[in-house]
């Protein structure tokens, strides 16, 4: 069994969580009325700690919640009949997690924090009776489902259509995007992944991604020391990966 660290918050404590969190816009709460946020707040009866490499879910467990990121960052994975890991997706501090699972009552990958992390678990039953009392949170939660499906979307055009190059263009503008609408800088980053589960994620090989960020660096596109990665050539990506904007 995973171990898990969960810190329990008081009333008032959790009506800070939401009511004071600088995620408010990304996440469930944005729009609610003040009334409507207390009985989110009073919903979120815990959040949990995860350090690097504990899953918080995994494939096949029951749904019983939905887990908002307060901090760090998690992939999402499942493994083939032979033990390959596939990456499906990276999630960052406002996502919302476990969407997956609505329709079987059932995950269908895997997901496990990539840094130590913390996580906002919202009950899923109790979400429901909320999001049948008021309307502009179901619409909100429906927005996040759009926002899901649109990336899963982009996902697939991008992997089908694109070049390496244009593969790893695409994956550091759709980053820098989203660090940028959550107010963290969207030029100057730690990659929380390896370039390992970057190219798995992109269906490209180690070496492929590492040539790529070498020639990128030549080029004057990026800056890259380890983990350290500063975009230095930010138009020049965009224009290479050819998009207009593809945040979450």
């Amino acid at each position: 069994m995973t171990a898990k660290l969960e810190v329990r918050l008081s009333i008032p404590a959790l009506k800070a969580a939401c009511s004071a969190c600088s995620l408010r816009e990304l996440c469930l709460p944005v729009g609610l009325k003040d009334e409507d946020l207390s009985r989110l707040d009073a919903a979120i009866d815990r959040r949990r700690v995860l350090r690097a490499g504990q899953h918080v879910y995994r494939l096949h467990d029951s749904f019983e919640a939905l887990y908002a990121i307060r901090s760090g960052f998690f992939k999402t994975y499942e493994l083939s009949n032979d033990g390959h890991e596939q990456i499906n997706g990276f999630h960052m501090t406002g996502d919302l997690m476990g969407m997956d699972a609505i329709g079987t009552d059932r995950h269908a990958c895997n997901a496990i924090a990539l840094e130590d992390c913390e996580v906002c678990i919202i009950p899923y039953s109790r979400l429901e009776e909320l999001l049948h009392d008021i309307p502009s949170l179901m619409h909100q939660f429906h927005r996040l489902m759009s926002r899901e499906i649109a990336a899963d979307h982009g996902m697939m055009m991008l992997l089908g259509t694109m070049s390496s190059e244009q593969k790893l263009a695409a994956f550091l503008v759709n980053l820098s995007e989203r660090l940028g609408a959550r107010g963290l800088s969207p030029t100057v980053m730690r990659l929380s992944m390896s370039r390992e589960e970057i190219g798995n994620y992109l269906g490209l090989k180690l070496e492929t991604v590492s040539r790529t960020f070498s020639k990128f660096q030549e080029d004057g596109l990026v800056q890259v020391e380890r983990r350290n990665l500063s975009i230095t050539g930010m138009r020049a990506l965009r224009s290479l990966a050819g998009c207009a904007g593809t945040a979450r």
